[in-house]
């Protein structure tokens, strides 16, 4: 369990001293209701330091916070992060109360994709098997063969028996992942609206005023972006790269908040950051997160056939990429 003074630290890259304590007392609340509920509060990376430093017990990405709660013995999950992560939450950990602090925060990329949408290209290519990147609803994974993330994308896909992969519903990463198999990906036009914004010319102008800086970019970003960048990866694995290439400075082609909660983790390097932000991220506040815990709303409530549908198709990625 963090310290105040442990927190205090985490925000000072971040944040100015009066902003610091005026979020403290709020950050204390929430970690005293923690305790009164029996609640864990997942943190996405691109939450605002207050809330991933502050109040989140475990932080990461989307699929990991989810597998890592299921895991816990609390009574109720509070997913600090979009609305599709809340429900693979739930997906997860079915027996438990699963919350999150705004139902308004969706996902530019999940809302882009219905379930039938999935049902019509399945009559379209019989018996190609379909790949949903997590980023997704969880009626869309029920509809799905398997699941996948960006940093198992290229496993997943070139675990299946065909020659052929219907690829759901980044067109981005699927254009990435083709650059990376044999297969012949079948894609669909869903777009993430904070990385489709970054174009090549955006690399190549930080490029011209940081010379040596090393480039990161989230494969959610267009085939370009990805080809002029130093490294191309899932934000666990951004972080990965950035601990053991030595990089000391570093332009992130992701959400804002990414570089702005390494900032502690990694004090000796310098980010450089066009801040491009998630409106859906931003939506979750310290504000909101204690009454959601206070009074235990903005509950997830599945369909028990999409509970056990959805949770297959995470499953049998897990049984691939974890084995």
């Amino acid at each position: 369990m963090k310290t105040i003074e442990d927190i205090r630290k985490s925000l000072e890259s971040t944040y100015m001293e009066h902003e610091i304590e005026e979020k403290l007392p709020l950050i204390q609340e929430i970690n005293r209701l923690k305790k009164e509920k029996n609640a864990v509060l997942l943190g996405h990376n691109y939450m605002t330091p207050d809330v991933f430093h502050g109040v989140s017990d475990i932080l990461g990405d989307s699929l990991y916070l989810s597998k890592a709660a299921a895991e816990t013995d609390a009574d109720i999950i509070l997913f600090n992060g979009v609305h599709f992560m809340a429900e693979t939450a739930k997906l997860m950990s079915p027996e438990k109360k699963v919350l999150i602090a705004d139902l308004k925060a969706g996902c530019s990329l999940a809302e882009s994709i219905t379930r039938e949408d999935v049902k019509k290209l399945k009559s379209q290519y019989p018996g190609v098997p379909v790949v949903t990147y997590v980023n997704c609803t969880a009626e869309v994974k029920a509809e799905t063969d398997i699941c996948c993330t960006s940093a198992n994308a290229v496993q997943i896909v070139n675990s299946l028996d065909s020659d052929t992969v219907i690829f759901l519903p980044d067109e981005y990463l699927a254009g990435n992942v083709q650059k990376q198999t044999a297969k012949k990906i079948i894609s669909f036009p869903g777009r993430c609206m904070v990385h489709e914004m970054y174009t090549a010319e955006d690399i190549l102008s930080v490029r011209r005023q940081w010379p040596g800086v090393t480039v990161i970019s989230h494969p959610e970003c267009n085939t370009d972006v990805v080809e002029v960048s130093d490294f191309a990866g899932s934000t666990s694995q951004m972080s990965k790269y950035i601990r053991d290439s030595g990089a000391k400075d570093v332009f992130l082609v992701t959400e804002c908040s990414m570089g702005d909660n390494l900032r502690s983790e990694f004090p000796d390097r310098q980010f450089v950051s066009s801040c491009r932000t998630c409106p859906h991220m931003k939506r979750i506040t310290l504000e909101k997160i204690k009454d959601a815990l206070l009074y235990e709303q903005f509950e997830i409530k599945l369909d028990p056939e999409i509970v056990e549908k959805g949770r297959m198709a995470v499953q049998r990625m897990l049984g691939v990429s974890y084995k």
